[in-house]
């Protein structure tokens, strides 16, 4: 099961600042892989927002990859459209991102 933290208010607050960015990681012909988990959770520790993209030769279901993902990073799931999804972690010792309350 996935935690969601965020309030309606801050999802939209990083859905509008995920709508500039390029994806970050990538999910391939291998799924979620552990390598695809530690790059995530490594650029999510630095971004603390990240855009994941699902690629066409992934034999998985788009929304189940990034489920499974943010579950793996033990990240909020912001959206998911299509291919496309954002996760969210909030970095505590080096903040980068500040949410509206």
């Amino acid at each position: 099961m996935i935690k969601n933290t965020l309030t309606g208010k801050q999802k939209r607050f990083l859905r509008s600042m995920g709508m500039t960015m390029d994806p970050v990681v990538m999910i391939g012909k291998e799924g979620v892989s552990p390598t695809v988990v530690q790059s995530a959770a490594e650029a999510i520790k630095k971004r603390e927002l990240v855009k994941v993209r699902v690629l066409q030769n992934c034999m998985d279901d788009p929304e189940a990859a990034i489920t499974m993902l943010a579950e793996r990073t033990n990240s909020d799931l912001v959206q998911i459209i299509g291919h496309n999804g954002l996760l969210f972690k909030r970095n505590f010792d080096s903040p980068k991102i500040e949410l509206p309350k």
